[in-house]
């Protein structure tokens, strides 16, 4: 599934001709709005199938994409792709601007911090918000040790501002990140 990048789920139909809903998990709005060949990977299933995109809309109230696919005519039609993901191949990723990010490429980069070059822990997420946050996991060591017992260890995972002010360094050929945090925002996490 290397190859593979998943744009979004189908979560239910829209009316009774053969609309669907789509949770989107791309920020590029043409790959569903725009008509051509996209895949469709059914639950449990390891290979997608080409589908062609007839149609697409964007429902801002909702988060939403509503699409239309050719050959599904009805809603229940849609009900058997419920939970199906439209798949895109891996080579078609849209060109970027200077400082412009794929998430699935900041998952797994370590952190660090700029002034000490302490670790600070791994990206395991980008939410987007406002502002993009990095959702960084941190080790952290719990426990007092005593009597040859050891410290246990936990997993914390803070959130940090995708901002440049914060977020100075980005270098994805050495999988590194660079942080410049404010006062208080590590411990406020």
């Amino acid at each position: 599934m290397d190859e593979w990048l998943e744009i979004g789920k189908i979560v239910a139909p829209q009316g009774l001709h053969g609309e669907m809903r789509v949770y989107p998990e791309t920020d590029f709005p043409e790959r569903f709005e725009v008509p051509g060949t996209r895949w469709l990977l059914r639950p449990g299933e390891k290979t997608p199938v080409q589908v062609e995109l007839l149609k697409g809309r964007y429902l801002s109230g909702k988060k939403l994409y509503v699409i239309k696919l050719e050959g599904i005519e009805n809603r229940d039609r849609v009900e058997e792709l419920r939970g199906s993901k439209l798949m895109v191949p891996a080579s078609d990723r849209p060109t970027l601007n200077e400082d412009e990010y794929h998430v699935l490429d900041l998952i797994g980069v370590q952190v660090y911090l700029q002034e000490t070059g302490e670790l600070v822990g791994t990206v395991v997420d980008v939410m987007t918000t406002g502002h993009d946050l990095l959702e960084v996991e941190v080790p952290r060591e719990e426990g007092v040790q005593q009597q040859g017992k050891k410290k246990t260890k936990s997993k914390t995972n803070i959130l940090i501002p995708f901002v440049k002010a914060i977020v100075p360094v980005v270098d994805l050929t050495t999988r590194r990140i660079e942080i410049t945090p404010p006062p208080g925002l590590l411990e406020i996490n």
